[in-house]
């Protein structure tokens, strides 16, 4: 091990010094991960404020949570490629310095006035984010001398208190400014939180490690061909399709949706379908895809229903919340800052009491774990609807109602999403241990699609029937994965 650490040593000079005792690299990452995900809050936290305000591109409710769910749902997806697009064509450094570029040009976009330039900034900043996502993980990991390293899960700790950290101070700055000052001066502050982040990434480079330039499995010359001229065909495809709709005068906005929307319901299925049938794959691992189809459901469902709070929440936030405390008077975007904060103090809270739990030898398992975050999401949303019906008559509600909602989200979240992540990486065949992170990203895209398909088929996600069915999806998935918890665990085979 010291001989290998020597050589990261020397092949990234500087790397003596340490961040918190980890590498002097992931401060590097660390600040870009933080301005990466303050552009990204801060933009997210006035999205679907600007998309119904009448300043704003004042659309209905339903358009604009469809097209919220879409975009998260978009990022997520695209993490798989971007992945890929690290591993094969440009490494993860360059690679980050790409998307990192194309999401600060995204933002600048969205900062220009109009409907056509704001689709194509959300685009922009959906594709560099895919990008960025799955290959900035990657260069924490490089950073330690292999995954028996004692510091690794401590510095993928400081990493994520980053992201944290970036979400929160988001909406109070860029949620603030374009609020109550200019909506397009909000996205390019975001802009700017990009490029600061890219520009200290490319000063720090120099503390990453070598293997970080390196394309693990570069795309042969003939490889290379067929992949782009596969990627023309398609392309061809629908822009001829698109132009035709065009020219016929019949394009409408949900040309573009419903197929996105379609696409990320699909995809993920045909991704598990092509891995589980994958003839390579021993019966042990077969099994053990079995078990985490029963992972990747509940993950959807959770996630349809967590995803909300930036939406069908926040809509509600801005219509029917007095957001007075103590005399002071916030912007709504301030709501999305919530969820961070919670997640910085209630983090180690958690992650204390599974320790206290197993040193008794009664910490729950990973399907017990899964269960408790569906039965907590699906309890958020019975809590929702009582300020729901409270402001049925137009009345303002209390912001403690919004509070009181999102710490049982988080909660809920703390259960799943980090548990989700480890079983992820232990239950993935040997064939597909590279892969298997980005289709964990998809039950997220699942999840997005399936609320922007309800958006799109007219259905109101702010009424109180609807709530109160999610409400009981959520909690009956959760006492499905209970009660066959012990058929789960042993599809799970070895894994605990």
């Amino acid at each position: 091990m010291a001989s290998s650490l020597t050589k990261d040593s020397a092949s990234t000079p500087g790397s003596e010094k340490t961040f918190f005792g980890h590498p002097r690299g992931l401060a590097t990452l660390f600040m870009t991960e933080m301005w990466e995900r303050f552009s990204f809050y801060g933009m997210r936290a006035l999205l679907p404020l600007y998309l119904v305000a009448p300043g704003g591109l004042h659309m209905p409710v339903a358009t604009a949570t469809a097209i919220y769910s879409i975009y998260l749902a978009m990022v997520y997806l695209l993490a798989m490629p971007g992945g890929w697009f690290g591993d094969r064509v440009w490494g993860p450094r360059k690679t980050v310095t790409v998307s990192a570029a194309v999401i600060m040009l995204g933002h600048l976009t969205l900062a220009l006035p109009g409907q056509g330039t704001f689709f194509a900034g959300l685009a922009l900043v959906a594709l560099g984010s895919g990008l960025l996502k799955a290959n900035i993980s990657t260069m924490v990991g490089q950073l330690y001398d292999g995954p028996e390293d004692p510091r690794r899960d401590g510095g993928f700790t400081v990493f994520y208190m980053g992201i944290n950290l970036g979400a929160f101070a988001a909406p109070l700055v860029i949620g603030t400014v374009g609020e109550n000052v200019n909506w397009h001066l909000g996205f390019a502050l975001a802009a700017l939180g990009m490029a600061l982040g890219l520009a200290q990434f490319l000063m720090g480079t120099r503390h990453l490690s070598a293997r970080s330039s390196v394309v693990p499995k570069p795309l042969s010359a003939q490889e290379r061909q067929t992949t782009l001229r596969k990627g023309l065909i398609w392309l061809s495809v629908a822009v001829v399709f698109y132009g035709f709709v065009v020219v016929t005068g019949n394009y409408t906005l949900n040309w573009a949706l419903v197929p996105i929307t379609l696409a990320g319901l699909i995809i993920p299925i045909m991704v598990l379908t092509r891995i589980k049938r994958d003839k390579e794959l021993s019966v042990a691992e077969q099994s053990k895809m079995t078990g985490y189809i029963w992972f990747f459901v509940a993950a959807a469902v959770f996630w349809m229903i967590y995803d909300q709070g930036g939406s069908t929440l926040a809509l509600f936030g801005d219509k029917s919340t007095n957001t007075t405390v103590l005399g002071f008077d916030f912007p709504v975007s301030w709501y999305q800052s919530i969820n961070p904060v919670l997640i910085m103090a209630l983090a180690p809270v958690v992650a204390w009491i599974w320790l206290a739990l197993n040193r008794r030898g009664k910490e729950p398992s990973t399907v017990v774990k899964f269960a408790s975050g569906l039965f907590l999401v699906g309890a958020s949303f019975l809590v929702f609807l009582i300020p729901l019906s409270m402001a049925g008559d137009g009345a303002k509600v209390a912001a403690w109602w919004m509070v009181a909602i999102y710490f049982v989200q988080t909660v809920g979240e703390l259960c799943i999403s980090p548990v989700g992540l480890s079983v992820t990486t232990k239950m993935a065949p040997v064939k597909y241990g590279s892969q298997m992170m980005g289709v964990w990203f998809l039950a997220v895209t699942a999840g997005d699609c399936t609320t922007s398909l309800l958006s799109l088929a007219g259905v109101d996600l702010n009424k109180t029937g609807i709530v109160g069915m999610e409400a009981a999806l959520a909690i009956a998935a959760g006492a499905a994965v209970f009660m066959y918890r012990k058929k789960v665990k042993s599809l799970m085979g070895d894994v605990h």
